[in-house]
């Protein structure tokens, strides 16, 4: 079912707000915020969203459509990112528009293409979709962990996912860094690549943190 651009901002703020920041919008201050009288009775009609009590709740149909709208978002962020490096606060603005054009199945192939992607550039989550769960691979990915390379490809540093502070640090002190050239080398017993002239080598668990952006 489509639904308006208005409307799906709405329920990813919702999402946002609910589940991210643990914040309920009272009926008043969700009206001020959004100032779309039109959308809200779209998303009330569509039975996405109930208004009551002074309280604006997602449904359980309208908290799986939100999930939707944020997947999309962040996937497209994703992808503004990592292949059409786009930068700085053009990123936002540009998700915005470019995820209304991701439908369901659209989104799964780009989701595939990057990797599978756990987290926006911003570090937010990106929630998992059906392609994740089932680990499909009818598409040929273009960003992909450090760990799924052969000997011999080669690409760019897309980015690092880490939470490990002293990890990243480490990493980011031999030269791994976004936007830098990179080559497996092997992957037995360690994974060795090279950037520049410097041959490194690295576990598993940092190889899957490391992800590549292949041109071969």
């Amino acid at each position: 079912m489509k639904i308006s651009d208005k409307a799906e901002e709405i329920l990813e703020t919702l999402w946002i707000r609910t589940f991210e920041e643990n914040d309920v919008f009272t009926g008043l201050d969700f009206l001020k915020a959004t100032k779309e009288d039109a959308q809200i009775e779209e998303l009330l009609k569509l039975g996405f969203i109930t208004l009551s009590n002074n309280q604006v709740k997602l449904t359980e149909t309208g908290k799986k459509e939100a999930e939707n709208v944020l997947r999309r978002h962040r996937l497209a962020e994703r992808l503004l990112v990592d292949v059409l490096d786009v930068k700085g606060k053009l990123i936002h603005d540009a998700a915005c528009k470019f995820e209304h054009l991701l439908h369901r199945g659209i989104d799964e192939n780009i989701c595939i293409l990057l990797g599978h992607p756990k987290f926006c550039p911003h570090g937010n989550p990106i929630p998992p979709g059906k392609c994740c769960l089932d680990d499909k691979e009818s598409a040929i990915k273009v960003v992909s962990p450090l760990s799924d390379l052969n000997p011999g490809q080669r690409g760019k540093i897309a980015y690092i996912h880490t939470r490990d502070d002293k990890k990243l640090q480490k990493l980011m002190a031999l030269g791994v860094l976004p936007g830098m050239s990179i080559s497996l080398i092997q992957r037995f017993p360690s994974y060795v690549f090279q950037i520049g002239q410097t041959q490194i080598a690295v576990d598993k668990e940092i190889a899957d943190d490391i992800h590549v952006l292949l041109t071969r």
